[in-house]
């Protein structure tokens, strides 16, 4: 079970490419990040999925639940499927992230992150559905999890953000197109997590 220890308790591996990432931490203070956490736990529709990943069907070792616009295709399926409707926290959420990113989403991916043994193994976000040049923009509450990259053509070129509750990191740039992402399972005990990552699929 790898994870990059490249940085200290907090913050991001020296380096970090800003034309790719850019980070935003307390975008949500630790109590209403908190409150956000549990009610995502409670509310939503959580289902294992089974993805497609180098041609192969796996099961994913998280709980998703998809969200977007009437009449969205739901990418992250093998299956077209109907999307849930938008709640008032994920509205208020998606309003508070558009003013940062300057673009509007149409649709956010909820990932449940229940331990340690939770993951998403390396992948890019680089489906057609998207767009050449996405950008990706990611919340997260509860559990400080490492958000690792590294260049597909260099696995030895990579970097590490500690997502911590309330932050917010944008994904932009060729980062899709030239780099790979995970977050890692871990050895160490982990509490839930949940991440939401507002995509515009066009």
């Amino acid at each position: 079970m790898e994870q990059l220890s490249m940085f200290r308790e907090a913050g991001q591996s020296p380096g970090l490419p800003e034309e790719l990432l850019e980070y935003h931490p307390g975008l949500f203070a630790e109590n209403e990040s908190s409150i956000l956490l549990n009610h995502f736990i409670a509310s939503s529709p959580w289902k294992q999925k089974i993805v497609r990943m180098y041609d192969k069907e796996v099961v994913t070792p998280r709980l998703p639940a998809w969200y977007a616009d009437e009449e969205t295709y739901d990418y992250t399926s093998l299956r077209r499927s109907t999307p849930n409707v938008w709640t008032p926290e994920l509205l208020m959420i998606r309003n508070k992230v558009e003013a940062i990113a300057g673009i509007r989403f149409n649709s956010v991916l909820l990932n449940y992150y229940r331990d340690g043994n939770d993951s998403v193994a390396w992948h890019s976000d680089n489906e057609k559905a998207l767009g050449t040049h996405p950008v990706i923009a990611s919340v997260s509450f509860g559990q400080v999890r490492c958000f690792d990259i590294r260049n597909k053509l260099d696995h030895g070129e990579k970097y590490s953000i500690r997502l911590e509750s309330g932050a917010l990191m944008i994904m932009k740039g060729d980062l899709q197109q030239n780099w790979e992402h995970r977050i890692a399972k871990s050895i160490r005990p982990m509490k839930a997590r949940v991440n939401l990552t507002f995509r515009n699929v066009i």
